[in-house]
């Protein structure tokens, strides 16, 4: 699996009675058996609040790359897709359980996460096996 981009952000209010502004999305986009995919994890920001319990880092950004700040919604998808590779058959996932979603953070090798956006950064692929 080779990872192209990984993108996240906060939603936004679109009417006044819709709940975006409670709500991050984050994307990656990646080539699997020369198909290009895309995995979509929706989930509610109130997690990234809750980040330094389950992560070792303290607060957004969670590091810079190439003058890019990196924020939790720009790693989650990612994560979600390396610790559950069933991901890989789905296009969108929508996280709103803590335990849940923390619990994909439990395998992550974040040394990996920061040398994949640094080669996405450079214009390069990082492959993952």
């Amino acid at each position: 699996m080779n990872i192209l981009e990984c993108q996240g952000y906060e939603l936004e209010k679109e009417k006044s009675n819709s709940p975006e502004e409670f709500f991050n999305r984050s994307a990656v986009r990646y080539i699997e058996g020369g198909a290009e995919k895309t995995l979509t994890v929706l989930y509610l920001r109130y997690f990234d609040g809750l980040m330094e319990k389950y992560t070792p880092y303290k607060a957004n950004p969670l590091f810079r790359c190439s003058g890019r700040d990196v924020c939790l919604s720009d790693i989650t998808a990612l994560v979600c897709l390396m610790a559950d590779r069933g991901f890989k058959e789905r296009k969108r996932v929508y996280v709103n359980s803590e335990e849940d979603f923390f619990g994909y953070f439990k395998t992550a090798d974040f040394n990996i996460l920061q040398k994949i956006f640094i080669a996405l950064s450079n214009g390069s692929q990082y492959e993952i096996l």
